[in-house]
Order: C-alpha cells, then structure tokens, then sequence
C-alpha cells in the first residue's frame, strides 16, 4: 500500500475533507502543513491570521492524535519542503484540497511536475470554472452568477471524519509549533482575541449557536448592537469548517434568514472566482479609468490613515468600527462597509492602503473576498456600484441603530444618548475627549465628488 502526504493549508479540518478520504483510501497518511513566509511574497500571511493559524494547527494536532496519527509541520518553500519530505518518507502521492489564491495555484502547477499530486475540491461551492453562461464564458458580476451557481450546486451529505487514520510505522521530523512564535509577543496585542475558539470544534459551535438565530438573520445582520451575524468568517477562511455542509444544512430551511444567509457564503466564492479570473485584482483597479483618480498621498492624508486605522476620526461609528477590529480582530461586516467608504470616500485615500490594514488586522482576511469587498466599496471593481455612492455615517448610525455599539467600543462617548451620538457625526464636537471630525461630511462629499468626475466615466 502506498504512503500519502495530506497536504493541508486553508482547509484545517477531518470533517468533510475529500483530500482526506482520498488519501486513505490509498493507504497510510501522512498530515503535514508547510509554513511558507516568503519576504518577497506579496501577500504573506498578516499578523491577526498567525495568531489563529496558530491555535487551529494546535487544535489540528489533537484531533489528529486521538485517532493515531499527527500533524507534520515544516517550515520553508512549500514545493521544496513538500517534495523533500516525500522523499524522507517514501510518499509516492500527495493529496490536496484545491487552493485558487495566486501563490497557491503556482505551487500546485510547480509541485505536481515534481511528484504525483491529486486535488480535490473542497474549499467552495462548486469548482469556480464551472459557473459559466450560455456562451461558456465566465462570469464577474454576481447576480447572474449566483443565479447560476444556485442551479449548479448540489447539497451533499457530509464527508465523516475518520474514527481512525492509518500512518507509517515510523513518522518524520516535525518542527515544534511553539518555535514558529506565531503568536504576538512585546507586545502581546490579542488579549482582546479571547472571544474566539479556533479550530474545527470551535467552527461546528459557532454554527450550532448561530443556526438557533438563523430565521432572524435577515434582518439581524446590519444591527452591530446585537447578536445577528454568524461570526463564522475565520472559521470559514481556515478551513474549519466546508461551505459545502453550511449549504447542504440551509437545503431544508426556508424563509429569508437561510435565503440571505445562502448568499452570504455564494459571495466569498464570488470573491475567490473573481481572484481566480483576475490574479492581480488584490492590487490593481477593476475598472481602468480609475487608475487617473487622483488620491490623496501627502502628510496630512498619512496623518489621517493614522487616525483613520487608530479610531480616531471623529466619527463615532468609524472610530468604533476601528477600534473593535484592532481589539477583537474582526468587525461587523456593515461597519466594515461604513469604514472602508470613508476611508475612500471622506478622506481620499487609496483603497489599497484599507485592504492592506485590513489584511494585517482581521483575523478572516480571505485575499479574494478582501480585495473585492474594498473595490465594491470604493466602486473601483468590476462588479461594483458608481463611485458617487456614498455613505453617509450619520444615516447608518441613525438606520441601524449603532449607538449602544459605539459605547461598547468608544468609551469617550459611553455616557451620551443615541441622538447625541447620532448627530456627532454630522454635527461634530461636543464629546469631551473625543477627537473633533477630520473633515465634516458635505465637504468630504464634494471633494470625493470632484476627484471622480474628473475622470468622466460612471
């Protein structure tokens, strides 16, 4: 019988893991992650994603070694380290789940010349090339896209986790996780993380808990005060949990909680097709036009990034929006909307400088569903509305009721009523201690206006 290798990499779980199943099948299994930090990689891991990466393999590690196996970790060039170890351990195949981020589609087309590599599906949907339309081509918008992919997937039951998993006699080396040092140290900045449990359990407790709130979602979502969204996203990045079982759970529910919830999951793999159809859409402007606009990129823009990233904009839904990601390293995705429109909108800074704070910040960054979230704000995607849509914070505040939010994480303002808090946004001062507005929104508005209409495009 042959020797696998498990290749694992944002797909950190026994549950519904065909890579995993297939392996098997062939005989003993061995489960290795590679650590990959190469400087030159443009899109390396961010400091919030160590920090789970860390707890999931930990996690990992002990699911694995209740069933006889263990997790094999390796530190350097994937493609190199993956191939050595084949030949230290005699592995005649490896078995993957297929990975689209740019990086990693290079070292599955450069690793598979080398060895025998199988990929299976796994981490979406559907395949992301099989969503085409009637004319075989691939689509960037999403409506006709999810309409598509709705007719395409097939809910599936569930692949089990093993009971047991098979390993040769003898396993290899394996680096101690703890001298990764991939969690923060001096200083230690994620005391604020203790909210999250990473790893597969952790992701199946999240969904149980949030399937009990499912029929309000809908609604629930765009209120930040209250508990209405799954919180799922980094468990869903990692890999701890198979959009695939999500979906086959939602086949049987009906009304518009599981209905909005189905498409919340269709948009990360939208974001994936996106970055699969476009490998640089990370860092370049969907719509060209927009490569004219004229962003601001002086000290007093620098001075406002600052401010902006560190909460302190004078806009209390802002500023609580930053401050909750920096503690917690998540926030609320209709805050997130809010905050990455001002940064682009009220202050003119490039929306790449956002999706990079972003990244280093959040601990479910996902480099698809990021850069088009940022592009869909900033109305520079392919898939985006027009530019002079913007959102005025003083209306979300107001619409969503954002108050008791902003006193969660803006203790300045813990002592105003809604209405004062409301009406800082517009009205600006008034909070002492509280930074005065970096700019007051109609002049904010008119400037963003002007930029954009010197390009004279829509």
């Amino acid at each position: 019988m042959s020797i696998s290798l498990l290749w694992l990499r944002q797909d950190l779980r026994l549950t519904d893991q065909p890579a995993l199943a297939a392996a098997l099948a062939a005989g003993p299994v061995l489960p290795v992650y590679v650590l990959d930090e190469d400087a030159s990689a443009a899109w390396s891991m961010g400091a919030a994603q160590r920090w789970w990466l860390r707890h999931s393999l930990k996690a990992l590690d002990l699911s694995l070694r209740k069933r006889g196996s263990a997790l094999i970790l390796r530190r350097g060039d994937m493609v190199r380290s993956l191939v050595t170890l084949a030949r230290e351990t005699g592995a005649d195949q490896i078995h993957a789940i297929r990975h689209y981020e740019p990086r990693h589609r290079l070292a599955q087309q450069t690793l598979a010349r080398e060895v025998e590599l199988h990929l299976h599906e796994g981490n979406h949907l559907t395949p992301l090339d099989m969503v085409r339309n009637g004319s075989g081509a691939r689509y960037r918008v999403f409506t006709p896209w999810y309409r598509k992919l709705s007719e395409a997937v097939q809910p599936l039951p569930p692949l089990a986790a093993p009971d047991r998993i098979a390993t040769p006699p003898l396993l290899p080396a394996s680096d101690d996780l703890e001298a990764w040092q991939l969690l923060p140290r001096s200083p230690d900045w994620s005391t604020g993380f203790s909210d999250w449990c990473p790893g597969e359990k952790g992701a199946w407790r999240r969904w149980r808990d949030f399937e009990r709130r499912l029929d309000r979602y809908a609604r629930d979502r765009d209120y930040p005060a209250i508990a209405g969204t799954s919180r799922l996203s980094p468990h869903l990045h990692f890999g701890e949990i198979s959009p695939r079982v999500l979906w086959s759970a939602l086949a049987e529910r009906t009304g518009s909680g599981p209905a909005t919830f189905r498409r919340e999951l269709a948009w990360r793999d939208h974001g994936a097709n996106l970055l699969d159809q476009m490998a640089d859409y990370p860092d370049r402007n969907g719509r060209a036009a927009f490569d004219k606009l004229q962003w601001r990129g002086d000290a007093a823009a620098d001075g406002d990034f600052l401010a902006w990233a560190g909460g302190r904009t004078g806009y209390p839904i802002v500023d609580a929006g930053m401050r909750e990601l920096w503690q917690s390293g998540w926030m609320h995705n209709r805050v997130r909307m809010v905050a990455a429109s001002f940064l682009v909108k009220h202050l003119l800074i490039d929306w790449r400088r956002g999706e990079r704070w972003f990244w280093d910040t959040l601990l479910d960054a996902d480099l698809g569903s990021n850069a088009m979230n940022w592009q869909y704000v900033a109305g520079t995607g392919v898939d985006a509305p027009v530019f002079s849509r913007i959102m005025a914070p003083h209306l979300q505040s107001e619409k969503f009721d954002m108050a008791a939010y902003v006193r969660q994480w803006v203790p300045e303002l813990a002592s105003l009523r809604d209405a004062e808090i409301h009406a800082l946004h517009f009205d600006g001062g008034g909070a002492p201690g509280y930074p005065e507005r970096l700019v007051g929104h109609q002049e904010a508005r008119a400037r963003a206006l002007g930029a954009w209409q010197g390009l004279g495009t829509d």
